[in-house]
């Protein structure tokens, strides 16, 4: 079975940074990209990155885009989330998610995701 793990969470002071990793635990498989999600406290889960395998490009939500970078090896299914300027409002738990068929424009469906780790933003 695939199993994606979430880790490098924690808490941070406001501005500081974090790196979030992701990686497959369980069997080999192939990915067209993969994502960043988070879920605030009481709130639900959206979409903050996004990264093709197919050529590179990235998407990133108005909220972290200029402060949050996404990369990843494509062929072992390993994701990164490089997090900087951290705010308060970023507090929330982070999952990583892969999606095996794609698409254009990064209306994706997720078929694999990672159990998620906690960032909270607090002085």
């Amino acid at each position: 079975q695939v199993q994606l793990v979430e880790s490098g969470g924690g808490l941070v002071q406001p501005g500081g940074s974090l790196r979030l990793s992701c990686t497959n635990s369980g069997d080999t498989f192939t990915s067209y990209g993969m994502a960043w999600f988070r879920q605030p406290p009481g709130k639900g889960r959206s979409g903050i990155a996004v990264i093709s395998w197919v050529d590179g490009d990235t998407y990133y939500a108005d909220s972290v885009k200029g402060r949050f970078t996404i990369s990843g090896d494509g062929a072992k299914n390993t994701l990164y989330l490089q997090m900087n300027s951290l705010q308060p409002e970023d507090t929330a738990v982070y999952y990583c998610a892969a999606s095996t068929l794609g698409g254009p424009g990064f209306r994706w469906q997720y078929e694999y995701w990672g159990q998620g780790t906690q960032v909270t933003v607090s002085s």
